[in-house]
């Protein structure tokens, strides 16, 4: 069950990153809204994580919220803020994910 929480925590760190994102491209009420966005997601988040923590190891819960938010940002960036998809980003983002699901495996 923490694995589940884990993994949505990590969701919530690409909606914090996201709307942080969105807030840069906008002004005035428009740009405080995504701001609220990203203090929502980013608390729920970490709540998250805490929960997480409290029975996974904190070295391998943290590399694995950061992990699942670096890859779900980078896969916002490429398809909604259209940031370039070349083969280096993609080879290294994949390593990325075979090294969380490595880290999966070899916890208890």
């Amino acid at each position: 069950m923490n694995w589940i929480l884990l993994v949505i925590a990590g969701l919530f760190e690409v909606g914090f990153a996201s709307c942080l994102g969105k807030a840069n491209e906008n002004t005035g009420m428009v740009a405080k809204y995504w701001m609220g966005g990203f203090f929502l997601c980013l608390t729920i988040s970490m709540v998250l994580l805490y929960k997480a923590t409290q029975t996974l190891p904190i070295g391998t819960a943290y590399a694995v919220w950061t992990g699942v938010g670096a890859v779900g940002t980078v896969l916002v960036g490429i398809f909604v803020f259209k940031e370039p998809a070349d083969f280096w980003r993609l080879f290294f983002l994949t390593t990325l994910i075979v090294s969380i699901v490595g880290l999966k495996f070899v916890s208890h």
